[in-house]
């Protein structure tokens, strides 16, 4: 039997690292099936690391700050504050923003144009299966606090 708080979640799509690490397989997959190299491998790899340590401090950040403002990380699970410290002030989605620039950064690990171009993708699935979701339950649920923070801070950057 449901209760009301089974209710007190956005219906997102999937769990986001989910996504990302379905999009990141089938992007590798495709990388090895038709190799479309993008530039020098040390180049490549250097900036793909680079991202890949951008991405995890970012996603670190984020998930320290919920933690110490009492919210819940994972989507699936009651929203209890909104948060607009840390890197919320400057995108309403860090953790999302991160794992978009992770699968950059897979791209240029493995020098491929598939992998990079998969970034396409998995934002889109992430906005509309993710984001959009989440927002329509952080506005009915937090109200006129949520619509201020979606005038002040983007969405993605």
């Amino acid at each position: 039997m449901k209760t009301v708080t089974d209710k007190d979640h956005p219906n997102i799509l999937a769990p986001p690292p989910l996504i990302f690490f379905g999009c990141a397989l089938v992007s590798w997959l495709l990388q090895h099936l038709f190799p479309l190299q993008v530039m020098s491998y040390s180049l490549s790899l250097s900036i793909g690391i680079a991202l890949a340590c951008a991405a995890g401090s970012l996603v670190i950040w984020a998930a320290l700050v919920m933690k110490a403002h009492g919210t819940n990380i994972r989507p699936d699970r009651p929203a209890l504050k909104i948060v607009t410290r840390g890197p919320y002030r400057f995108t309403r989605n860090p953790m999302y923003l991160s794992l978009c620039l992770l699968q950059l950064g897979l791209g240029f690990i493995l020098n491929g144009w598939i992998p990079l171009l998969f970034t396409i993708p998995l934002a889109l699935i992430l906005h509309f299966g993710v984001i959009v979701r989440e927002e329509q339950y952080l506005e009915s649920k937090f109200g006129d606090q949520y619509v201020a923070l979606k005038k002040s801070v983007h969405r993605w950057m």
